[in-house]
């Protein structure tokens, strides 16, 4: 039931991942996503220590043993420590599979090859898309304007995103931006993708350690209810509409500098927003798929809907094609 080339390189049971996003995929929210059948990494730029992230790699290890993999950023800013500290980090604490994002993954290709790891790359744009395919990464991941978090400046949508790519890249292509269940999920494996990246989706879900007001709030909004900040600075972010998101914005309109911006636009206000409901303050990531989340299930039920919604499609479409 839903073989793709996704889960057999991850060796898992759908082809579902769940968006890694920052300071929310702890060892929780990755266990049960592992747990259920999907994909889903730690957000290992979040640990400000190697012991910090091996500790939380050993918490997930005794929830699952379920493949699992950990993200590593390669944006200098993001990362608490270079990049090698992190990968050796990973392969110290046994982790199988690593995701990498931000920058070319070239100077790193050999450490991750070496140890033996999947690695899964992820980018925004089809010609980033074919340079890492070419440099024998495991899967590909890319994202169209729709996700949250960081798309390409370029603001192309996942339906037209998506089939480029696939005739762009060899290696099995997981997709985001706009996916929330079975009927998109059809649609991405129909694209010709191997599996789907769910983020905004699986931020509601009871696992998800967000407060349980941020939750509501993703219930209420509207797929109109996310803007993207950070333009000016060739870093766009999809981002929940509220007032500090709109601050931004009219700071930019106004040509406000990175360096007015930074407070603006640091990560840690999040974290603390995330998990005490502070919502006015910070900025949020999220999709315009915000716009389809109607509920907080458990993770598992979740996946499990999800792919019996694809099964039901799919007989749809064998009636409709025969």
């Amino acid at each position: 039931m839903l073989k793709t080339r996704m889960t057999e390189a991850l060796g898992i049971q759908y082809p579902i991942q769940c968006g890694t996003m920052q300071w929310l995929s702890r060892a929780e929210l990755v266990a049960a996503v592992a747990e259920a059948g999907g994909l889903a990494c730690l957000a290992g730029a979040t640990f400000p220590t190697r012991e910090d992230l091996l500790d939380e790699i050993k918490k997930t290890q005794d929830l699952t043993d379920k493949p699992f993999g950990v993200n590593v950023s390669l944006f200098p800013a993001l990362v608490p420590r270079p990049p090698e500290e992190m990968i050796e980090t990973v392969i110290d604490g046994g982790v199988k599979i690593i995701e990498t994002a931000g920058r070319n993954p070239q100077p790193y290709r050999e450490m991750i090859q070496k140890a033996g790891m999947i690695h899964i790359h992820k980018c925004a744009r089809v010609r980033d898309a074919a340079k890492v395919d070419k440099l024998g990464v495991d899967l590909v991941s890319i994202v169209g304007i729709e996700c949250g978090g960081h798309p390409s400046m370029e603001k192309v949508t996942s339906l037209v995103l998506i089939p480029q790519a696939v005739d762009a890249v060899t290696r099995p292509l997981i997709v985001g931006g706009g996916f929330s269940d079975g009927r998109t999920l059809v649609v991405a494996l129909a694209l010709g993708a191997s599996g789907v990246n769910m983020g905004t989706r699986f931020m509601a879900t009871k696992e998800c350690p967000i407060h349980q007001s941020f939750k509501e709030k993703m219930i209420e909004a509207r797929e109109t209810d996310t803007v993207l900040v950070m333009e000016s600075i060739q870093n766009p972010a999809r981002v929940m509409r509220n007032p500090w998101a709109e601050k931004i914005l009219e700071m930019e309109n106004k040509g406000a500098s990175l360096e007015e911006l930074a407070p603006m636009i640091t990560g840690k206000l999040s974290m603390t927003g995330w998990l005490e409901g502070k919502y006015e303050e910070g900025l949020y990531p999220a999709g315009q798929v915000v716009g389809r989340v109607k509920d907080i299930p458990t993770v598992a039920d979740l996946i499990k809907r999800t792919v019996d919604e694809a099964m039901e499609v799919k007989e749809k479409l064998n009636e409709i094609l025969g």
